[in-house]
């Protein structure tokens, strides 16, 4: 049934072609691809003091990870506080539901400076869905601002709210293949009332193909759900920010998001549990340090054997 769906949804999504990402090599010793490999889990993350700031100069020595509370070995480590090669893809997905229509104009705004401070010209790539009743994309993958900001201008309110399926479809169709660190930022009250997929399953491809999903929560004309926006991102590794929706407070969580996204690190594993089921692995990062915060995903899904070719 679901399988039927999205081929009916997709049916009616804007086409495009395939990005034209010129694959680079970065200078870390990370591997480019920010994905699961057969034993291979890559882990992004950010390491903050008790009051959320961002901090720096942490080595692999200073971290001890586990999968399904078994110890692992870091093999790789990369400091992305400093100025990185790792391409940046955003997709942002914006909600211009009725309920938020109120703030549609607050929301474009700071959407528009985030692209500008954000995105590095000729390196990172960004696109822009807006999500109802119906998911459009609105722009797809750039790198220049102007163009984002030129699209943001043709959005206009629509009508019932359909965040999984917004999210769902930013993963499957545009975020899945490419390469890199892969965020979504979703602007919505989180209420969502027509989606056709459901939270875990948007949640789940978010986690199979290594995206973080960073939620705005913003207060419109009917009762919010913040609390769903909170789970996509403890469950991948980004940030939730509920500011009261002025516009003040909207554009300081886009800085926020714009800085927890220069303040990351990544290191890799190779797991001790060389089972190939498909099944569902928790992740447990913690710092040696006192007083140091990690954000990160909370697991991932190994790889298939069945469905491996």
């Amino acid at each position: 049934m679901l399988l039927s769906f999205l081929m009916a949804l997709t049916a009616s999504w804007i086409a495009w072609a395939p990005s034209a990402r010129e694959i680079q090599q970065p200078a870390q010793n990370i591997p480019t691809t920010i994905r699961t490999e057969v034993a291979l889990v890559n882990v992004i993350f950010t390491a903050t003091d008790r009051k959320g700031k961002s901090l720096s100069g942490f080595k692999a020595e200073d971290f001890l990870v586990f999968e399904d509370r078994k110890p692992q070995r870091i093999e790789y480590f990369s400091d992305w506080t400093r100025e990185s090669d790792i391409p940046l893809t955003v997709a942002l997905l914006l909600d211009t539901s009725g309920s938020v229509k109120t703030r549609l104009n607050y929301e474009k705004r700071t959407a528009a400076e985030f692209f500008e401070n954000a995105l590095r010209r000729n390196k990172d790539l960004a696109l822009i869905i807006q999500f109802d009743s119906d998911v459009n994309l609105v722009q797809d993958f750039t790198d220049d601002p102007k163009v984002l900001t030129a699209a943001l201008d043709t959005i206009r309110a629509g009508n019932t709210t359909a965040l999984y399926d917004a999210i769902f479809l930013a993963v499957q169709d545009k975020l899945k293949e490419e390469t890199g660190r892969k965020v979504i930022v979703a602007i919505t009250d989180g209420s969502d009332t027509s989606s056709k997929v459901s939270e875990s399953e948007a949640i789940e491809i978010a986690q199979r193909n290594d995206v973080l999903i960073y939620g705005i929560g913003v207060r419109g004309e009917a009762q919010v759900n913040f609390g769903i926006l909170k789970r996509f991102a403890e469950e991948t590794g980004g940030s939730f920010f509920s500011p009261n929706s002025n516009l003040e407070e909207i554009r300081a969580a886009f800085r926020a998001i714009g800085e927890n996204l220069r303040r990351q690190y990544s290191l890799a594993y190779r797991s001790t549990n060389e089972k190939r089921d498909g099944g569902f692995r928790s992740i447990e990062l913690r710092c040696r340090i006192p007083g140091v915060r990690i954000q990160t995903r909370k697991g991932y899904y190994a790889a298939n054997a069945k469905q491996d070719p």
